[in-house]
């Protein structure tokens, strides 16, 4: 399948990492995601209801990164993807970047994260 809804560059506030600083301070991540569902119907019914609104996909995506504070990015990017295809049954496979561009490294960079990919049933 190749269509996909997407929303990139979603920041979020949100305390999770492994030093005492950033669960207490919290710090700024960067969200990609990609849902991967068949948009045939929607592009010929011009309905909403026939695919996943941006905004409801980053109100799930906000909850889920927000509602505990993890310590690695990892854990918090597998919680977003669960709970992006538990709130939408038509989502074949979802991809999560999280960047984390203040990460406490002592170099200089734009940012670093992780990506994951969930697939429905797999």
């Amino acid at each position: 399948m190749s269509d996909a809804v997407f929303v990139n560059g979603l920041v979020i506030h949100a305390y999770h990492g492994v030093l005492e600083h950033e669960s207490r301070v919290g710090q700024t991540f960067i969200l990609d995601l990609t849902l991967d569902l068949d948009l045939s119907a929607a592009s010929v019914s011009d309905k909403l209801m026939d695919t996943v609104g941006y905004d409801q996909v980053v109100a799930v995506a906000s909850e889920a990164f927000q509602k505990h504070r993890y310590r690695l990015v990892e854990a918090a990017a597998g919680n977003v993807a669960s709970a992006i295809l538990a709130a939408f049954t038509h989502v074949a496979r979802v991809r999560v970047t999280v960047r984390k561009p203040h990460a406490p490294i002592a170099a200089v960079f734009t940012d670093v994260g992780v990506t994951i990919e969930r697939a429905r049933g797999a």
